[in-house]
């Protein structure tokens, strides 16, 4: 597992994060949301090619509470998916920053990661709701 810079992440209002290196960015939950959620047993991924719109529902987990929709912290097109989670959908709880990622885009507007909060304030935001 290698770990990732919370500083390199970017973060939205819906819990998702982002890891750009390159044109690609690494999506996944939240620390904070794997925890609202609770044990994820089920995750549906997007087929490769799939293009999303910023904010567009990108896929779903199903944890022991109820399913949650994930969105696209940015537009682009689903380049990659962490199959891994089809075996072991337990690794978003496990490592939500790593290993529990769960596609890669390709990013088409990097520019619009500029409106995406970072861990300091996406820290504030979970404890003030601002």
């Amino acid at each position: 597992m290698t770990t990732v810079s919370l500083d390199t992440l970017r973060f939205t209002k819906t819990h998702e994060w982002i890891r750009l290196e390159g044109s690609i960015g690494y999506v996944g939950i939240t620390d904070h949301a794997q925890h609202e959620v609770t044990d994820v047993v089920y995750v549906e991924l997007p087929p490769l090619g799939k293009t999303v719109k910023k904010g567009e529902e990108c896929l779903t987990i199903e944890s022991v509470k109820a399913a949650f929709s994930i969105y696209a912290a940015v537009a682009g097109k689903v380049v990659q998916v962490n199959s891994r989670l089809l075996k072991e959908p337990g690794l978003i709880n496990q490592s939500p920053y790593e290993d529990g990622w769960m596609v890669k885009l390709e990013v088409e507007n990097p520019a619009e990661l500029a409106d995406l909060m970072t861990h300091e304030q996406y820290q504030t935001f979970t404890q003030t709701g601002k």
